[in-house]
């Protein structure tokens, strides 16, 4: 019994990873794509902002959806678990290469929308059969 049960959580874990990881990924295709696209045409430089947020919740959406169809239960919680992992990560690699990043209500804002777009992510992926 208690094998399982680690068998359990470890599979857990390795799904929640995968679905940080499948949002890491679709985020750096995107923000490559945005890169070569505000390279190569007149877009303005305004517009990254907006940009990197709708590239967070819809990697952050897309990680949330694959955890929970492959946990198949508590979905929100699992979304939101994905949510603030990849949130964590970004504040990571932030203040690794920015090195006056500063960590003010924007952060806290961002942080609250990747709990929330992971929760709701989850949300659909447990129903999603």
């Amino acid at each position: 019994m208690k094998l399982k049960v680690n068998e359990e959580n470890n599979n857990y874990m390795v799904t929640t990873l995968k679905g940080v990881l499948i949002s890491i990924v679709i985020s750096i295709i995107c923000i490559v794509i945005l890169a070569v696209i505000l390279t190569y045409t007149s877009l303005s430089e305004s517009v990254v902002p907006i940009l990197n947020s709708i590239v967070m919740i819809v990697s952050i959406t897309i990680g949330a959806i694959y955890s929970s169809i492959r946990i198949k239960r508590k979905g929100w919680f699992n979304g939101a678990i994905v949510g603030l992992l990849y949130f964590i990560l970004l504040i990571l690699v932030s203040y690794i290469f920015i090195r006056s990043y500063k960590f003010n209500s924007h952060v806290i804002i961002k942080g609250i929308v990747a709990l929330l777009t992971g929760a709701v992510g989850g949300m659909i992926g447990v129903n999603l059969k």
